[in-house]
């Protein structure tokens, strides 16, 4: 069964640094991983986007310059380097996979697997 696994989310002051994991199982791993996200009350959002080779990374103009998208191909992870937290950052993060198009547009429909989401809370 296709499944995605985020971890590493938690609470963390204004200026702080968090490092999320995706951990994919039961289906091809060589396929599109993006980070979307929702904050309370606010629809999804894409926040970040890597090719299946890795190549190829985008990332949501209000995250540019604080984070950063990688994957270990070896482990079937994806990690989203994040740093700088602003407030307004506090969402439940979730991984997605998909197609590779649909993910560089944040293009929730054209996602297949999602996982649970891991929260971030930044706050003082």
């Amino acid at each position: 069964q296709p499944q995605l696994v985020e971890s590493g989310g938690g609470s963390v002051q204004p200026g702080g640094s968090l490092r999320l994991s995706c951990v994919a199982s039961g289906f091809s791993w060589h396929t599109a991983i993006g980070w979307f996200r929702q904050a309370p009350g606010r629809e999804r959002e894409g926040v970040s986007c890597t090719s299946s080779s890795g190549d190829s990374r985008n990332y949501a103009d209000s995250m540019k310059g604080r984070v950063f998208i990688s994957r270990d191909n070896a482990k079937n992870t994806v990690y989203l380097q994040m740093n700088g937290l602003k407030l307004e950052d506090t969402a439940v993060y979730y991984c997605a996979a998909g197609d590779t198009m649909a993910c560089a547009r944040f293009d929730d429909d054209g996602m297949s697997v999602w996982g649970k989401g891991t929260l971030v809370t930044v706050s003082s």
